[in-house]
């Protein structure tokens, strides 16, 4: 499984920008539609939540793709 560490520079960030910044979708836009397909996961959960914070610490998976975020 592919693994991306992520630098969070704030408190938190929008799932929909997490996966832009990531680089697994082209925009804002595109990750809040990935959101609603129901393939992104939030440390183990399906989360259907476009804009829903992801704080340092926490996992997300997309298809074979996981993102670690931590602080930066």
């Amino acid at each position: 499984m592919p693994s991306i560490d992520f630098q969070l520079e704030r408190d938190f960030i929008e799932l929909n920008q997490l996966l832009k910044l990531a680089g697994l979708c082209d925009s804002g836009g595109a990750g809040k539609a990935l959101v609603a397909s129901g393939v992104v996961r939030v440390d183990g959960q399906v989360e259907t939540r476009k804009t829903c914070k992801i704080r340092a610490g926490q996992r997300v998976e997309v298809g074979d793709t996981r993102i670690e975020v931590a602080a930066g």
